[in-house]
C-alpha cells in the first residue's frame, strides 16, 4: 500500500526541509496561532520556486470562523487567481453557512475558479452539523479531498469517523487525517481508520538570529518551521505499514 504524507510549511525553509525529508506534499500557510491563514502572494512565488513538490496554499483570508463576507469572498477567489497563476498544484479552503452547513455554492463556484488544480476542504469540515450530510456537499462541490480530525480536538480522537468517513466516501474522495498526527501514532491511526494519506504540521519552534533580545519582548521572537527529524520519522513508520 502506498501512502502520502502532507506536511505544512510556515515559514519559506520549511519548504526547503520537507523536500529534503521527502515528504509528498506541502500545505503553505501563514500565522500558525490562527491555524493557518493565506501566505503573502510574494511567499506563494518564493515557494513555488524552491520546491517541485505539490504546493497547496490555504485560502483563507483570517482565522476564526468559515463565515465569510463578500469582502473576504472576493479575497478568497483574488487569492486562488495568484495560486494558479503562479503555478501551484492545488488550494486548501473551506467555507461554512450560518448553521453548520458547508456553502455548496460558493464552495462549487471556488473549486471551479481552482481548476485545473486540486481542491483540499480544510478542518472547517469539523465545524459542520452533520459530518455525513457535509461529507456528500463537499464531494458535490469537486472537491478532491477533505482534511479533518473527525470533530474532535485531534485525528487519533477522531479515529472512529474518520474511518466511517472513509467507508462513506467509498472513493468518491480522498479522506484525510489531520491534527496531532506524529511519528508516535501515525500507525495507529492508519490502522484505525484504513486512511492513505495523512497531513502533519511537524512543527518545532525555533530561535531567530538575532544576537540581541529584548529582555521583555524576546519570548515573542520564536519561529515556528517543519522539523526535518520527525518528518523522516513520520515516514519511516509509513514505510513499515507500506
Amino acid at each position: 500500500m502506498s501512502f502520502t504524507l502532507e506536511i505544512i510549511a510556515f515559514d519559506i525553509e520549511s519548504c526547503r526541509t520537507i523536500g529534503r525529508a521527502g515528504a509528498h506534499r506541502i500545505e503553505l500557510c501563514d500565522n500558525p496561532g490562527d491555524g493557518g491563514t493565506t501566505a503573502s502572494a510574494g511567499m506563494i512565488r518564493q515557494a513555488r520556486k524552491l520546491t517541485d513538490l505539490p504546493l497547496f496554499p490555504i485560502i483563507r483570508p483570517r482565522g476564526g470562523d468559515f463565515l465569510y463576507n463578500d469582502d473576504e469572498y472576493s479575497i478568497m477567489k483574488e487569492d486562488i487567481r495568484i495560486c494558479r497563476a503562479e503555478g501551484c498544484d492545488g488550494i486548501v479552503t473551506g467555507i461554512l453557512t450560518p448553521d453548520g452547513g458547508v456553502d455548496y455554492e460558493r464552495m462549487a463556484r471556488l473549486s471551479e475558479l481552482a481548476y485545473p488544480m486540486d481542491v483540499t476542504f480544510h478542518r472547517a469540515f469539523d465545524r459542520t452539523a452533520d459530518p455525513l450530510q457535509a461529507l456528500e456537499d463537499v464531494i458535490r462541490t469537486g472537491c478532491t479531498r477533505i482534511l479533518t480530525s473527525g470533530q474532535q480536538k485531534t485525528a487519533p480522537e477522531g479515529a472512529s469517523l474518520i474511518n466511517q468517513l472513509i467507508s462513506a466516501a467509498e472513493d468518491r474522495i480522498i479522506i484525510m487525517p489531520g491534527s496531532g498526527v506524529r511519528s508516535d501514532n501515525i500507525c495507529e491511526l492508519a490502522r484505525k481508520t484504513g486512511a492513505v494519506e495523512f497531513h502533519s504540521s511537524a512543527r518545532r519552534t525555533v530561535n531567530g538570529n538575532m544576537s540581541f533580545q529584548h529582555p521583555v519582548l524576546s519570548a515573542d521572537s520564536g519561529i515556528v518551521t517543519a522539523d526535518e527529524q520527525e518528518i523522516r520519522q513520520l515516514l519511516e513508520q509509513l514505510s513499515q505499514l507500506s
